[in-house]
């Protein structure tokens, strides 16, 4: 079992932050009440980028995780998230230091 934890970082539309923060809200929610294998789903304002922003997940297998990008919620909240970006997302995947 591996677990599959990554930082996705992205950029906004200034005229659309009040729209991608309340999808962002209403995703969290879904995410953390019906996602027992999620260890970890969060996302946070990036401090030194005024339209900058990052989501943090973690799950227990990979399997969690292509499973939580087919559920409904998934499918009916991202298309607002991503029209609300200013550009591309960068996802990095983070591996344990050891083992």
């Amino acid at each position: 079992m591996a677990i599959v934890s990554f930082l996705s970082r992205m950029t906004i539309h200034a005229d659309k932050e009040h729209q991608f923060v309340d999808a962002c809200e209403a995703r969290s929610e879904k995410v953390l009440a019906h996602e027992p294998v999620c260890l970890y789903f969060r996302f946070y304002k990036l401090r030194e980028e005024p339209l900058g922003y990052a989501v943090f997940e973690s799950f227990l297998t990979e399997e969690a995780e292509e499973a939580h990008q087919k559920t409904d919620y998934f499918l009916k909240i991202v298309p607002g998230l991503v029209e609300c970006l200013d550009g591309p997302y960068v996802r990095e995947y983070l591996d344990p230091l050891r083992g």
